[in-house]
């Protein structure tokens, strides 16, 4: 999953993205409003967290603009205690949840997984797909009970994979949604990490559609 950081607060911003790394995520990140705002008309994101006293351009005209263009990435905003507001205008202009600085960054950390969650259609922090259960929360799988040992690339494709259960997702999209923006991209990688993880699961459940991508379904004949 990617997430996109707006917070000029530079000791903020670092403890936000290294918290946000330390949890799986692919972060981008941006000081101002303007860098902020290109980031997100520009590049596909799972998540924001956007700051509403931004230099260059606020928060909500960010927001305001992502839009009205379109973009429809779930915003969480992070506004001052004292400005009630900030939080009412956030809101309005189509932000999806707010945390009040100072926060600690573990609820930042539980509100974005809910977004992230809610925007892909999933009400419980546990997604299972047959046997198999990834938990959001604690970044783990396991199959029929038993963990599964998966590298940082992997259990963030099969993550992808099961929040857009029963969705054809084509390589691009993977390959955006996994790595950064500084990150050299190669969408070649996708189909080795498909075949490391068909081998871990050890059950027909990622399929490959020729000439779109790849579909998690639930494995022919297994109950959860």
């Amino acid at each position: 999953m990617r997430i996109l950081v707006v917070e000029d607060d530079v000791n903020l911003n670092r403890q936000l993205v290294e918290a946000l790394q330390e949890a799986g995520y692919v972060v981008d990140q941006a000081m101002d409003g303007e860098e902020g705002h290109y980031l997100g008309d520009t590049e596909p994101y799972d998540a924001v967290i956007l700051d509403i006293g931004l230099p260059t351009m606020d928060g909500i005209t960010v927001l305001e603009k992502w839009r009205s263009a379109g973009r429809a990435m779930p915003v969480l905003i992070l506004t001052a205690r004292d400005r009630w507001s900030d939080k009412v205008s956030g809101i309005d202009a189509g932000a999806d949840d707010y945390v009040t600085k100072p926060f600690h960054v573990e609820e930042v950390l539980a509100r974005i997984r809910a977004l992230i969650r809610r925007a892909a259609g999933h009400a419980s922090s546990e997604i299972a797909c047959g046997p198999v259960r990834l938990d959001t929360k604690s970044s783990k799988v396991t199959v029929s009970g038993k963990a599964l040992k998966l590298t940082s690339h992997e259990f963030r494709l099969l993550s992808y994979l099961m929040h857009h259960m029963g969705e054809v997702v084509s390589r691009t999209e993977l390959v955006e949604h996994m790595y950064d923006q500084d990150f050299d991209r190669d969408s070649n990688t996708i189909e080795v990490f498909v075949g490391r993880l068909r081998k871990k699961i050890g059950l027909d459940m990622i399929e490959t559609v020729r000439g779109l991508g790849y579909r998690i379904k639930a494995p022919d004949g297994v109950e959860g």
